[in-house]
């Protein structure tokens, strides 16, 4: 890293951060149990992942991957199709790979998280109680049985990496465990529902649309109040909020 003249901030908040310094990448968790469970998953995962430089806690140093993010929450993707589908065929790759020994989140637990965060929501006044009512409704159709398989647990499109057609790596694989295979492909198409067919051809196999719909409801109905604490803001164009409204039909 040496002769560097400009670090960037990529993420932070007061839970972790993380920084660009040239190529590599600097996080910084309080957290070191999120950073054995990255370490570990990135290394069973059959799919290109960032290369682990060194280990210094609290300072994990990975990387830069070639290539740039498939896309951005609340901004047209600039990927094609055919991306898109690779993206989808590197979700079918992880899910097929032996489950990691650690497991995911419950059913109880899924059922509490929901029931909490609606509750906090509608408490709050942050968002109308029908809106909040409808998306419940469609988020509880998560709340079923499914075969465990190895998850990311944050496909964000941010963490997919592409150059031109091809997956070049995953990153952030702190959420990563046994869980739904449909949880996945709902983050990686949060807000980019035009892509959603794309990403289902690359997956190479029939899954229920409405399931990763109310994915979709229920991972934006969880992430507001974490978003508002930490900084950031759910109600920009296109994301947390606009998925709510989609969702649910209502416009505004």
């Amino acid at each position: 890293m040496a002769g560097v003249k400009e670090v960037e901030v990529v993420v932070a908040h007061h839970e972790c951060a993380t920084l660009r310094v040239g190529d590599v990448f600097l996080k910084i968790d309080a957290d070191q149990a999120r950073t054995d469970v990255e370490i570990e998953a990135m290394a069973r995962a059959p799919i290109p992942t960032p290369e682990v430089l060194w280990r210094k806690p609290p300072v994990l140093a990975l990387a830069a991957l070639p290539g740039t993010a498939l896309g951005r929450l609340g901004e047209p993707s600039t990927a094609s199709s055919a991306a898109w589908a690779a993206a989808g065929a590197a979700a079918r790759m992880l899910h097929d790979a032996p489950l990691p020994p650690w497991p995911g989140r419950s059913l109880d637990e899924l059922a509490s998280q929901l029931d909490g965060e609606c509750q906090w929501l509608v408490a709050s006044g942050i968002l109308p109680t029908d809106l909040v009512t409808r998306n419940r409704r469609v988020a509880e159709a998560v709340l079923r049985p499914w075969i465990p398989v190895f998850t990311h647990g944050d496909l964000q499109v941010v963490h997919m990496f592409v150059d031109g057609d091809e997956i070049t790596g995953v990153v952030d694989w702190t959420e990563a465990g046994q869980g739904d295979a449909l949880y996945d492909l709902a983050i990686l198409t949060l807000g980019h529902e035009e892509h959603l067919g794309d990403v289902v051809a690359g997956y190479g196999t029939d899954v229920d649309l409405d399931v990763i719909r109310a994915w979709w409801s229920f991972r934006s109905l969880q992430a507001i109040r974490w978003l508002i604490e930490h900084g950031f803001d759910p109600f920009s164009p296109g994301c947390e909020v606009d998925v709510l409204r989609a969702c649910s039909g209502i416009s505004d």
